[in-house]
């Protein structure tokens, strides 16, 4: 089955060696011409510009990039947060015989530099100091006029920022939509994704002499030209779509008359001079070869349903089994997007992962803290994609659905690498895990369909039938790893997807018994079936399980361990009532939540597109197509954030407001019964001692029920949390969360 996967045409690792030469791994990528001297070099092939603190990790992506370019032959420099107000800092290292890199970091830099409230921060994680400002705002434009004023060489641009800014997308801190990131900073050729297999071949086409400007038909990558590439045959996405669903793709297997097809599109074209069919030579595939034209960018600007449509589409060509290439024309130019590379494969996954990597921060920064190296530093990443599709989320986007998994040896290696080489190494292993914790080695089980699959989520809104839910190599893995010599813990700190653990009750089992310190992070993000089906989450019914399991194994291994949900305020589609809902819940399960996450619309993301346009893209977008409700403006946004955090006596005054507004007043009181107590009352004193305890059930039909008892029962046993306290017993033989019902 594994041969009949997709494949490149290419391993990542055949190139022939660059360098005549090969020069042995540096110890760490030269930051400075003194480090390159040392090395015997007298000038750089590569150069790569980060916005991040060089950090020698494999989870820091100037590191990965860095080492696999050098294992081909490459002999390639850092210049990590350069002074961007010139070009002085962009020349310390020379001019790079072949091209500059440009990535903001690990993060966007808009999300790195700004709140969700648009509020400036002043630290940064990536920094050595966790010093705010060492970066500009849209940092790949920035650094790549920068090098362009420097050396007249090309510039590659990739990284989280360049890949989700690829078409024209909405930008939250301008509250506009902006052209493709191509545009405006001029770059060569965009990559998006995980860079390694289209940058490799980037590399090698210039040092074998290309040109970048033909460089046009590279998988993963986005460039910029007068028309289509010759020879690839055209479609409008509206006759996909028809501003409504996506028709079903054809057997991909069958051979297609091309003849029929052809006129047909040349029907349907309503613009000649956007779509160009050319007759193919021989049969294909009904997506090789092809290009979708999107709306035009200055259409998308003005029309937010064609915003709406244009996100759909660029969705739904996710898949590298059967992507088309994606067309947006931006005045007399088009954005040419290459369809996105394959997927590493296990062994390339492995080659990557194994390099030489120093594994701590560049001896330059000192005894200087970098905090997100101090919290991945004795942390694995055992894969990478994600196939939940959750449309908050932009790991779909730029990593995709399909998941690559590294080998159980190769992981364990690493393990033993970091046993051997971190600096006060205690024993215990701080996460194995990737974008989601219990993903590792799970694809569909049926390789055609994988091949030719549109759908946005393999687990939403059921879990697909063809997809594996057998963590049985998750299960391995674990138990070798804890079993290493001088491993005292593994722990689980990346996100569980809890609906796929309940599919197998092994895993939780495994996971509460060994890989728990205490706490385990969950994601149910809400606990309102509105804004779940506009998240793509599954509903509380599902974490109820899990939780019932979760509980039953830990008990069983005589451990008090509890369940830290997060959740999102004022995600699209979240009304007042839901989160009101919401608080209840919290409040009958005595959560108090000290750090709460308001939605933060990052660029192409799907929940984006809904703050954006009021559009629902996941399903039919037409101009009668339902209205998302948006909490839109600092008050509001401000309000569910509140509610969230329903016993910070801060945001007291804005929820009785709010509730009397809706026709709650009788949430407002000192009792049980109440979310908040009454204005003027002693916040802190005697009249509240009800109120710490907790909601009974509400109903807007009934009023109080006051029969019901409290969520946590009396005299269950709870941590000594006050700020968090994680007792989240119910009822017994409840699986719903207790909730205000306002919609009967």
């Amino acid at each position: 089955m594994q041969a009949e996967r997709m494949r490149a045409d290419k391993d990542l690792f055949s190139y022939p060696t660059y360098q005549a030469r090969l020069n042995k791994p540096a110890p760490f990528l030269p930051m400075s011409k003194k480090e390159m001297a040392s090395l015997g070099w007298d000038s750089c092939d590569i150069i790569i510009v980060t916005g991040d603190a060089y950090v020698d990790h494999p989870s820091f992506g100037m590191a990965v990039i860095g080492r696999m370019l050098e294992a081909q032959g490459f002999r390639v420099g850092i210049i990590s947060q350069p002074d961007w107000t010139n070009k002085n800092d962009f020349m310390k290292l020379g001019k790079p015989n072949l091209f500059f890199g440009v990535t903001a970091g690990n993060m966007d830099s808009m999300i790195n530099r700004y709140t969700s409230d648009r509020k400036l921060r002043h630290d940064d994680a990536y920094t050595a100091g966790n010093v705010g400002g060492k970066r500009p705002d849209r940092a790949v434009t920035v650094y790549t006029q920068r090098c362009k004023e420097a050396y007249k060489v090309p510039v590659v641009i990739g990284g989280i920022e360049a890949s989700l800014r690829r078409i024209a997308h909405y930008d939250y801190w301008s509250d506009k939509v902006r052209r493709s990131v191509l545009f405006d900073s001029k770059a060569d050729i965009l990559i998006y994704g995980n860079a390694e297999r289209p940058l490799a071949d980037v590399a090698h086409r210039l040092a074998a002499g290309e040109d970048i400007a033909d460089m046009q038909d590279i998988r993963g990558t986005a460039v910029l030209r007068k028309d289509p590439l010759p020879g690839w045959f055209g479609v409008d996405s509206t006759d996909l779509d028809v501003l409504g669903k996506i028709d079903p793709i054809p057997n991909p297997y069958e051979m297609i008359d091309e003849s029929s097809c052809d006129s047909k599109q040349e029907e349907a074209a309503p613009d000649a001079t956007q779509v160009i069919t050319i007759q193919p030579a021989k049969k294909r595939r009904p997506w090789e070869m092809t290009y979708v034209m999107l709306p035009p960018y200055d259409l998308v600007r003005a029309e937010k349903i064609y915003y709406a449509h244009a996100s759909r589409i660029l969705h739904k060509e996710t898949n590298p089994g059967c992507a088309r290439a994606l067309v947006q024309r931006h005045g007399d130019r088009i954005v040419w997007v290459n369809p996105p590379a394959f997927p590493l494969e296990t062994s390339e996954m492995d080659a990557v992962f194994d390099m030489n990597y120093a594994r701590i921060p560049h001896p330059s920064y000192g005894n200087a803290k970098i905090p997100a190296y101090d919290m991945i530093k004795t942390s694995v990443n055992i894969m990478r994609g994600c196939f939940g599709g959750c449309t908050f989320c932009s790991i779909t986007e730029h990593e995709g659905r399909i998941i690559q998994s590294r080998s159980e040896q190769s992981i364990l290696n690493e393990i033993e690498q970091i046993r051997d080489k971190v600096p006060g190494f205690t024993g215990v292993i701080s996460d194995l895990g990737g974008p989601t914790a219990n993903m590792y080695q799970l694809r569909c089980k049926h390789p055609k369909a994988e091949q030719t699959c549109r759908r946005l989520s393999c687990v939403w809104p059921d879990i697909c039938g063809h997809m594996d839910t057998d963590h049985s190599p998750t299960i391995n893995l674990y138990r070798k790893a804890r079993n290493i010599k001088g491993i005292k813990k593994i722990l689980i700190a990346s996100g569980v997807r809890y609906d796929l653990a309940v599919e197998d009750p092994r895993y939780v089992k495994e996971l509460a018994t060994h890989h728990v310190g205490g706490y385990l992070k969950i994601a149910p993000e809400h606990t309102e079936e509105g804004p779940l089906n506009k998240m793509m989450k599954p509903g509380m019914g599902t974490y109820h399980k899990f939780k019932e399991l979760f509980d039953k194994f830990s008990k069983e291994a005589g451990k008090e361990q509890y369940l830290i949900p997060y959740f999102i305020s004022s995600h699209p589609g979240t009304t007042d009532e839901d989160m009101v809902n919401l608080a209840i819940w919290l409040k009958n399960h005595k959560f108090k939540l000290d750090q709460v996450q308001n939605f933060y619309p990052s660029p192409m993301a799907n929940a984006t597109t809904m703050y954006h346009t009021e559009a629902n893209p996941i399903h039919k977008v037409t101009h009668k197509s339902e209205k998302v409700f948006i909490p839109r403006g600092d008050r509001q946004r401000r309000l569910h954030k509140a509610l969230l955090r329903y016993h910070d006596e801060a945001g007291w005054p804005m929820i009785r407001e709010a509730l009397k507004k809706m026709g709650l007043a009788k949430l407002i009181g000192n009792g049980p019964n109440h979310l908040v107590p009454p204005e003027g009352k002693n916040k802190r004193g005697k009249d509240n001692t009800q109120y710490q305890k907790g909601l009974t059930r509400f109903s807007a039909n009934q009023g109080f029920d006051k029969s019901a008892k409290p969520a946590a029962e009396k005299g269950a046993k709870r941590k000594p949390n006050a700020k968090m306290n994680t007792n989240m017993a119910k009822k017994k033989g409840s699986k719903k969360p207790v909730s205000l019902n306002l919609n009967k």
